[in-house]
């Protein structure tokens, strides 16, 4: 190392004085002519000066021949004191030995130097050799550079050198790290129609990135291909093909190809079963994916923390937390050691699982095993407790992600910004949405969060003004901006701009969603304007975007207002016809437009078929239909049902109880059985 030492003084223009000269100027092309005898090399000029005037003993000199000829350094400055050695001997190393010293650099991914000194090789008076132009290519390769890697293969042709299927390798490999991947088939294609053989690692390199890409049906055809070109796939090349079916969720296919790896005698491996793991866990079948987990252990396949991983994430997701935890605690225990991914989203599962002390615990533990969070670590407790209205707890989180040199992006500061319009404190959204447009961060979402605040605020026209100014500076308001301002129009009472809103957005080519279409609906309704909103629910139909239950609740429940109940029951009528099942909402309308037109035997029936389809009445529909029986001065039925809803734990509401006490002074049983349970529910709150 001493030596090393001595000689990084001399040669410390490696990383220096030696540059390659920026891709695409007149200096590249120069440099890139490789058969050009007149580019000066400053390598071999700073050589030659510090063999004139090295000092190293004959001991130092075994030792760098001995080096270079191994290739067996690990520091850059050991290779380049060996390398100046051996370009002075006399004889000079072969080209192969010149070539095996390359690759150690490039495993080492010294590829600027790699370049550099293969110039002065060439100065030196060696000729280029196959393997080494190869060396080149994949250098250009690995700088996402392949271009010129096939600028190289072009030269290799035109000096009558035969490529290796290696170096086809390479460059199939560089096209797929750049995304060229109809290039990469199409170099695979011309490389075949050469005569040249592919091998498991050229149809493995092309298979992985053809399912990066969702071509996963030309994988399976390029898989069955193999045998008939003489090469049998291995487990790398079925586990491309598993991972991208069970990413795209066939895990049937992916469970059909671990059956044709088996039945070859290919064992899967820790990335096959991660796969499969992966794709269980998006199907919502945990019990799968713990017998995956055992089964793989119990053919001596250790799981990795990329497998943990994904087990633990999916749990958290569905607020398996308790799970998610044994696995991990069975993760420390088989000795794999949790990174940053598996405490996120722990933490994750914590914050919605509302364990918040907790989360925050196991953020300390992390960092006492020295696992820095990151940006999403963060971002995650953040955004719960903004979102809980916790912002003060949010912005002392947000103090130790400062402190700890993680720099807040645009979804910290937009949580922090919902937060506070949660909470009422619009001023304190607009001074972070104001930071953000200073730190030119502000985007689409940002503008959205603040437009939302404004509208919840009812300050309607800061509202407008904002999503007008989105426009000026070139952002264009999607789908959730124009349905937030759109619901806040109708709210302030300003249907006509809301509706010119919705035209607009339709005239911009933003599509309505589903939501879009319920705020409209009910904002029409609300108006009075039922006509109208039938248009547009028959418009929604057109678009085929199928209404959903809350559609049909703000329809039925518009209508009976409306005092149109034939409409209205022939509307609940036809959702079970279009196979529909009405939720407790929709039956809670219906019966109360029943009620209003003293429809009571119909809104009885309602009342009573819930319970026959599977839908229980709540406190709401005993209160409705209660209400009603009491209204129609019905107090023998009104006594029955109110007997059974204290039964069944519920209450009364305000206005049940008032009505009890004008219609029924005469029986103080049952105001006393409504003020007892009424008063035991307080006291449960």
């Amino acid at each position: 190392m001493t030596l090393a030492l001595r000689a990084k003084d001399k040669l410390g223009f490696v990383n220096r004085s030696v540059q390659i000269p920026p891709v695409g100027s007149t200096g590249f092309e120069k440099w890139m002519r490789v058969d050009s005898m007149m580019i000066q090399s400053p390598f071999l000029f700073l050589f030659t000066n510090y063999c004139h005037s090295s000092t190293s003993t004959l001991e130092d000199a075994l030792f760098l021949t001995n080096n270079f000829k191994s290739a067996s350094f690990t520091h850059l400055d050991d290779a380049i004191a060996s390398f100046n050695h051996v370009i002075h001997k006399h004889p000079l190393p072969s080209r192969a030995q010149f070539s095996r010293f390359l690759s150690a650099l490039v495993k080492m991914k010294q590829y600027h130097t790699v370049f550099s000194m293969s110039k002065t090789i060439e100065l030196l008076g060696i000729s280029h050799d196959v393997y080494s132009l190869s060396i080149l290519i994949n250098c250009f390769c690995h700088l996402h550079l392949v271009d010129f890697g096939f600028s190289v293969f072009g030269k290799m042709l035109k000096f009558g050198l035969e490529p290796t299927t290696v170096t086809f390798n390479t460059l199939i490999n560089g096209l797929c790290m750049e995304d060229k991947i109809d290039k990469a088939v199409e170099f695979f294609d011309d490389m075949v129609a050469r005569g040249y053989q592919p091998d498991v690692y050229t149809y493995n390199t092309i298979i992985n990135g053809i399912c990066k890409f969702g071509k996963i049906n030309v994988a399976i055809g390029l898989l069955k291909g193999m045998a008939d070109r003489g090469c049998e796939p291995d487990v790398v090349t079925y586990g491309a093909i598993i991972d991208a079916l069970c990413k795209d969720e066939l895990v049937g296919e992916a469970l059909e190809l671990v059956s044709q790896m088996r039945n070859k005698g290919i064992s899967p491996d820790v990335i096959t079963y991660t796969g499969l793991i992966h794709g269980v866990c998006k199907l919502g079948q945990k019990n799968q994916a713990l017998a995956l987990m055992n089964e793989m252990v119990e053919q001596n396949i250790s799981p990795d923390v990329y497998t943990f991983n994904v087990l633990i994430d999916a749990l958290c997701k569905d607020g398996m937390v308790s799970e998610a935890q044994n696995t991990f605690n069975i993760m420390i225990q088989r000795g794999v050691e949790p990174n940053v991914v598996t405490y996120t989203s722990l933490i994750d599962g914590l914050c919605i699982s509302d364990q918040f002390k907790e989360a925050l615990a196991l953020l300390k533990e992390m960092v006492g095993r020295n696992i820095s969070p990151n940006v999403f670590t963060f971002n995650t407790l953040i955004d719960t407790l903004c979102k809980k209205g916790l912002v003060s707890n949010a912005e002392n989180i947000i103090k130790i992600m400062i402190q700890r040199g993680v720099e807040p992006n645009v979804v910290t500061y937009s949580s922090l910004m919902d937060g506070y319009c949660l909470c009422n404190q619009i001023d304190k959204a607009r001074k972070v949405f104001d930071l953000m447009v200073t730190n030119e961060i502000a985007n689409i979402f940002s503008y959205t969060i603040l437009i939302n605040g404004y509208c919840k605020c009812k300050m309607i026209d800061d509202a407008k003004e904002l999503f007008d100014e989105m426009s000026h500076k070139g952002l264009v308001p999607n789908v959730v901006t124009y349905s937030t301002l759109i619901e806040g129009m109708f709210q302030a009472g300003r249907p006509q701009t809301a509706q010119e809103l919705f035209k607009n957005m339709c005239f911009h080519g933003q599509q309505p969603n589903i939501v879009t279409f319920s705020i409209m609906i009910n904002g029409l309704c609300r108006q009075g304007n039922l006509d109208e909103a039938l248009t547009l629910l028959k418009e929604m139909e057109k678009s085929q975007l199928k209404p959903d239950l809350v559609t049909y609740c703000i329809l039925i429940n518009g209508m009976c207002k409306a005092g149109k109940i034939n409409d209205a029951k022939e509307l609940f009528s036809s959702l079970f016809e279009n196979g529909l099942q009405p939720n407790v909402h929709i039956y809670s309308a219906i019966m109360k437009g029943l009620c209003r037109q003293g429809l009571m035997d119909e809104a009885y029936k309602v009342f009573k078929d819930m319970e026959k389809v599977g839908c229980l009445p709540n406190n709401c529909c005993y209160n409705i239909i209660i209400q009603g029986f009491l209204k129609h001065e019905d107090l023998p039925k009104a006594s029955e049902l109110i007997n059974e809803m204290v039964d069944k734990g519920f209450s009364a509401d305000d206005a049940t109880t008032e009505l009890v006490v004008h219609l029924s002074r005469n029986n103080d049983l049952i105001l006393s059985k409504l003020r007892n349970r009424s008063e035991a529910s307080k006291a449960v709150q």
